[in-house]
């Protein structure tokens, strides 16, 4: 599925991609610095129902909230890993295996620990500040 949006129709694609039918819970994002990864995540995030005021984790990699059901949705940045040994230590395959919602940014740091099963999303930014999504699930 391919979408093109701009970024004030973000919370609408947030929803759209939420209710694709089966949809994995692990999903990894590819694009460049500044395409608009977190601010995806942040509008999907938003619609599971988490109240609090979600962020990047750059410098915890990891941020957990909670749905609207009260289970944990996670809130992955990889970019400033060192190694994949290090994501290991601090259990991140006990996240991605968890069955909650787990949003992946720069997840090239750690390609040995992401599931098999998993969807993908990559978003490349248009001339004139439209971006488009490509999702495989």
């Amino acid at each position: 599925m391919t979408i093109t949006y701009s970024l004030d129709e973000i919370e609408k694609v947030a929803k759209e991609l939420l209710a694709i039918p089966s949809l994995k819970k692990v999903i990894t994002f590819h694009a460049g610095m500044g395409a608009g990864k977190t601010t995806l995540i942040k509008a999907m995030v938003k619609e599971l129902g988490v109240s609090d005021n979600s962020s990047s984790p750059t410098f915890s990699l990891v941020n957990e909230y909670e749905d609207r059901n009260g289970d944990p949705v996670y809130h992955f940045d990889l970019y400033r890993l060192n190694s994949e040994e290090e994501a290991y230590d601090m259990g991140i395959d006990e996240y991605f295996y968890s069955g909650n919602w787990c949003f992946i940014e720069w997840p090239e740091k750690t390609p040995n620990l992401i599931p098999i099963d998993h969807a993908a999303i990559s978003i490349k930014v248009l001339p004139g500040g439209k971006r488009e999504l490509h999702i495989k699930n």
